[in-house]
């Protein structure tokens, strides 16, 4: 079995967490239990990045010190995990732990020492939201693109790293394959940007100008890091790189996969300046990029900062964390924004968990204690039909979706066993065989046995498949079907309709 090292990207904290975070919590989370449940070793890790300059000003804006804005906040991130159902094994923020400032100063030092960092007088455009220096090229009507604003002109001395001497070697590392980047459009969308040629890029910021907030520059004290490169050290800083510890070794250095999961707006930062930092440390690189797209309220991407955050715990208070996760994987595509409205994520909950499983589940369980006393016969050999080709392709099905960080396909294929369960219901009637059998037919009874029994392990099969997608949900199923044994317990609703004003 594979080792597996699987992250998030970590998210300022200027805020409360939004919907367009839940979706890659949840992606990750699914992919984390997928591969514990088949076995492999995993280890996940989610975090916050709490050294941003929008930070400090947020908390300026709201007349509260920097620490205790990124403390509240950070909380808020953290506290996800119960409410979205989320598996993470660790969570760093980047303040205030020990073992993230030792690892950042120890990528800095190694890029030092490989005569990667320099000191120069600089001019640029700064977006704060973006955290990053634009050219004129790059703005549309002298704002940026992605969040709208025009950024801010900058004139200081900063630390640079030498990206341009890594152009070579990204571009060969991309497109041999050796590092991964999903979905192929996001891969020559990088390799594009790289063609363009790389830039040296600015890695410090004055400490005037980043309000005295963030780690300071070895060496230099009148300096802080520049936020992405103590950010993008989170990675390998969770795993005590710092002091070049054990787990750096276990989950670094030594995975077989060492997978990112992030959105589309910073794929710049994770897929050309990361593993140019890892190559002049001389570390490894990620072995996976994953890059999704994003999610979307009337067409307008969701933003902190663009004032249309959606509260994903305000969404599980209202509709419970089943309906946001089935949405998440099962309408969210691979490719291509997702615009999420309360009517979609309630028709999705109805269609399939309440009407389509939990009306299987149901009528199974009812069946199994009206016809058979509550109690299920021995699995029978499986017919050539649909229903059971379906249980038998799944899984391989889902490993190879989620191989490729497909989860509509991923659920589609679990979801092909629900659909021919219910149609096989339709087609033997059950009941049909329960009246031919009380008339004295045997053979009836013996046909009805068997069909229960196809219908509770196809059942089972749904609960074991769903259980990274639904964790919570996969447990009630795989109860009521009575973990595996013979007796099952009475029919109980799984998925309650939900009440909705709106469309």
């Amino acid at each position: 079995m594979a080792r597996r090292y699987l992250t998030t990207a970590i998210p300022y904290v200027n805020s409360k967490p939004h919907l367009g975070f839940a979706l890659e919590l949840v992606q990750t989370d699914v992919m984390a239990r997928h591969w514990r449940h088949r076995g492999h070793e995993v280890r996940f890790l989610t975090g916050t990045d709490d050294n941003s300059l929008k930070n400090a000003i947020a908390a300026a804006a709201e007349g509260v010190p920097t620490q205790d804005l990124v403390d509240r906040n950070a909380a808020a991130f953290e506290g996800l995990r119960e409410p979205l159902q989320i598996s993470f094994d660790d969570f760093i923020r980047t303040s205030g732990e020990p073992r993230h400032q030792a690892g950042v100063e120890r990528l800095w030092r190694a890029a030092e020492a490989k005569g990667d960092l320099y000191r120069k007088d600089f001019q640029g455009l700064y977006c704060v939201g973006c955290e990053q220096f634009c050219t004129e090229a790059e703005l549309v009507d002298g704002t940026c693109p992605e969040h709208f604003t025009p950024p801010v002109p900058v004139s200081e001395e900063n630390w640079f790293f030498a990206l341009s001497r890594y152009e070579d070697d990204l571009r060969e590392l991309i497109e041999s394959g050796r590092l991964r980047i999903e979905p192929e459009s996001r891969r020559n969308e990088v390799l594009g940007f790289i063609g363009t040629g790389l830039q040296d890029f600015s890695i410090s910021r004055s400490t005037e100008r980043a309000r005295g907030w963030g780690i300071e520059v070895p060496g230099d004290p009148g300096q802080v890091v520049y936020v992405w490169w103590d950010a993008l050290g989170n990675y390998v800083t969770a795993l005590d790189y710092g002091t070049d510890g054990e787990n750096y070794r276990h989950w670094w250095v030594e995975s077989d996969e060492r997978t990112h999961v992030i959105g589309k707006g910073i794929i710049r930062f994770h897929a050309v300046y990361w593993p140019a930092m890892l190559l002049s440390a001389g570390e490894p690189l990620p072995t996976t990029i994953f890059v999704h797209d994003y999610l979307t309220v009337g067409g307008r991407k969701l933003g902190k900062s663009l004032g249309n955050s959606i509260d994903p715990v305000a969404i599980v208070d209202r509709f419970g964390a089943d309906a946001l996760r089935w949405w998440l994987v099962r309408d969210v595509p691979r490719v291509g924004d997702a615009d999420y409205t309360t009517g979609r994520l309630v028709g999705r909950y109805h269609e399939d968990l309440a009407n389509g499983l939990g009306n299987l589940v149901n009528r199974t369980v009812s069946m199994v204690h009206k016809y058979r006393g509550g109690t299920v016969a021995p699995l029978p050999a499986l017919p050539e039909i649909p229903l059971t080709a379906a249980i038998a392709a799944a899984p391989a099905a889902v490993d190879a979706a989620l191989a490729r960080f497909d989860f509509r396909t991923a659920a589609a294929a679990i979801w092909k066993i629900v659909e021919d369960a219910n149609r096989y219901v339709v087609e033997v009637e059950p009941w049909t065989l329960a009246k031919a059998e009380k008339a004295g037919d045997a053979e009836a009874g013996h046909r009805l046995s068997d069909v229960l029994a196809l219908l509770v392990h196809a059942c089972r099969v749904v609960a074991a498949e769903l259980t990274p997608f639904l964790p919570v949900a996969a447990v009630r199923i795989a109860a009521q079907l009575g973990d595996g044994g013979n007796e099952l317990d009475p029919p109980r609703p799984l998925f309650p309709r939900l009440e909705v004003d709106e469309g």
